[in-house]
């Protein structure tokens, strides 16, 4: 999940690991203990760090709404004076790295994402809603004909395809990391370009 290079914490081991065993079993198929296992300490010792699976998935899917914003702002900082189209690109390869790198997550928010507590839900939303508007504006920026509610509705595709990726087959499957990016940058520009009228 983390993209830093120092060792991960016990915290961001055992969420890694959850969203792992959850994506591949459903939230309701693994236990505290599988995922204390997972991590080589007992299913009652996560206690210590989570008060239970539903802080484990909250945290997880409010952690990479709010990660994905929190970049997206940062290459908006890092962007200033860089032509738009090299904005844009900015934010679909940090999206493709996402999708690359935390598949398990994308896997869990779209079947887990209702067991949240409403709270954490509209936050996740909320979240969500700000990171797109970011996208529209790059697109926008961009292409200039483009209309709030298309370029909108362009964004939400090109999630959808970037978002594909655990639907890709394994991990091994696939033709190699870099050539995998450079391909869905490819099909997002692609898809962009094609919501011009």
């Amino acid at each position: 999940m983390a993209t830093r290079t120092d060792a991960p914490t016990r915290r961001e081991q055992i969420l890694r690991e959850a969203a792992r065993l959850f994506a591949e079993r459903g939230f309701h198929g693994v236990g505290v203990d599988e995922i204390g296992a997972a991590v080589g300490i007992s299913g009652p010792g996560l206690y210590r760090h989570f008060p239970g699976k539903d802080a484990m998935l909250a945290e997880l899917l409010v952690g990479i709404s709010g990660r994905l914003l929190t970049g997206a702002k940062r290459r908006l900082q890092e962007a200033d004076g860089v032509p738009p189209e090299e904005f844009l690109d900015s934010l679909v390869e940090g999206h493709i790295d996402f999708a690359l790198d935390d598949r398990p997550l994308i896997t869990l928010h779209d079947r887990e994402l209702d067991r949240l507590r409403d709270s954490d839900r509209k936050l996740v939303r909320q979240l969500q809603r700000q990171y797109v508007e970011l996208w529209v504006e790059a697109l926008c920026a961009v292409y200039p004909g483009l209309t709030e509610p298309t370029a909108r509705s362009a964004v939400h595709s090109v999630f959808g395809l970037l978002n594909s990726t655990p639907h890709l087959g394994r991990p091994g499957s696939l033709p190699g990391r870099a050539a995998t990016a450079a391909l869905l940058h490819r099909m997002a520009r692609g898809a962009f370009a094609a919501a011009v009228e």
